[in-house]
């Protein structure tokens, strides 16, 4: 389970906010007049060191040759503390020209940002997915492009369901919640739910929020919007998951490794918060049943989007027609293929051929969300997390939790705006 992060993120917005009076960037300039270097930073998304290295070092050689004049150099950093690396090299004038970011570092950054407008060309911006395009839009405006999709639609355990006889698998809260009792009786969990506090809650409980037609923040962001009606009805659905045994309890307070969990001993019958990647060493491809994004109100899943996105002071010009090469379907199909990612372009080849799970997984990247795109994000999650392992636990009621969270989110919201 992704663990989250409030405390960088927060001083990535608090000195970048600083630091935008003076232009927060490189100081490379922008201009067809100046210097055309373009100084990336990049993190392993590549696990193997030398593959991103090679990966990284082809995509330059390309792009220089294919644009005399113009120089790139990547520099790979580590992912732990990034926020804070990136951040104070910006309030120094020391940072990159461009760097790969995730989607809920955008409104943290915004300010010394290069709106994606100046740079992206027409085609690319129609090329994209309306999912990843939106990814990537705060305020109505996009700021980076997609270089790499998921998704995590709900996998269903072959295994399991063959257990207690069942061929059909569950789409929608009512189906799953159906096979429940069955799946009780014959010693499985429907699924494992983890209420762990530092998990993020973009993989856990904001699906089933969104699933209810509901959403963390108000449309134009001021305030937050979970403590609805849908909100509610999110979490009595999951807490009646807990108070029946039909997820591990324990989850609802650790999360321990995956190889230690009952989804690591065929006892879970479906998840909505793990990949086919993370379940097979487990399960074994041939049981793993991808299906749609779980659905109630609407069908929706939770998807990562990572993104190249530009910073003032760089050389406008040249950065983004480095970008616009990486983001080209046949360049970023070296990054996107070794993680079992997917291209946020219509215009892409699959990359998987023949494989039928990965296949049916890229089917979902249109029901995909990355999750709120507001600056108060995180620390929002700092104060509802707490609130929905209380309703879990049976320490407060789902409306109560939800009320007192959004009491603490919205004090939270006012300050970051």
């Amino acid at each position: 389970m992704r663990r989250r992060s409030t405390t960088a993120l927060a001083l990535a917005a608090a000195l970048c906010a600083t630091a935008a009076v003076a232009g927060c960037g490189s100081g490379s300039g922008s201009g067809s007049s100046a210097k055309k270097t373009v100084s990336t930073w990049v993190y392993p998304v590549i696990n193997d060191p030398k593959a991103n290295d090679a990966y990284w070092n082809g995509l330059v050689k390309g792009f220089e040759a294919a644009n005399p004049g113009i120089t790139v150099k990547v520099s790979t950093y580590p992912w732990a503390n990034r926020d804070t690396a990136l951040t104070t090299a910006l309030s120094a004038g020391k940072g990159p020209d461009v760097a790969y970011l995730i989607p809920d570092q955008l409104p943290a950054y915004q300010r010394n940002l290069v709106p994606a407008d100046q740079w992206m060309t027409p085609a690319d911006k129609a090329a994209f997915r309306p999912s990843a395009l939106k990814a990537v839009t705060v305020g109505g405006t996009a700021l980076a492009a997609p270089v790499l999709m998921s998704s995590y639609p709900l996998l269903c355990d072959k295994k399991v369901f063959d257990a207690i006889g069942e061929t059909t698998y569950p789409t929608t809260w009512d189906q799953l919640a159906a096979l429940a009792p069955t799946l009780k009786a014959k010693g499985f969990y429907a699924t494992s739910y983890s209420g762990d506090t530092t998990a993020t809650l973009n993989m856990t409980f904001y699906p089933l929020l969104w699933q209810a037609g509901g959403d963390v923040f108000s449309a134009d962001g001021t305030k937050s919007a979970f403590a609805s009606d849908a909100g509610v009805k999110a979490l009595t659905w999951l807490k009646t998951f807990v108070d029946n045994g039909w997820t591990p309890k324990d989850l609802v307070t650790t999360t321990p490794q995956i190889e230690q969990t009952d989804l690591a001993k065929n006892k879970v019958a479906c998840t909505w918060q793990n990949t086919a990647a993370e379940v097979e060493p487990f399960w074994g491809k041939e049981n793993i049943v991808v299906g749609p994004a779980l659905g109630d109100t609407a069908a929706v899943a939770y998807g990562t989007v990572g993104t190249l996105a530009m910073f003032k002071g760089a050389n406008t010009d040249a950065a983004g027609k480095w970008i616009s090469y990486v983001a080209q379907p046949a360049n970023s199909a070296g990054l996107e293929k070794p993680g079992g990612y997917f291209s946020p372009r219509t215009d892409a080849a699959p990359l998987y051929p023949g494989d039928a799970q990965q296949e049916a997984t890229e089917k979902v990247l249109g029901s995909t969300d990355v999750g709120p795109l507001n600056k108060a994000a995180r620390d929002v999650m700092g104060v509802l997390a707490p609130q929905i392992q209380a309703a879990l636990l049976g320490k407060t009621s789902p409306k109560k939790a939800l009320d007192d969270a959004a009491q603490a989110a919205d004090q939270l919201i006012a300050r970051k705006r």
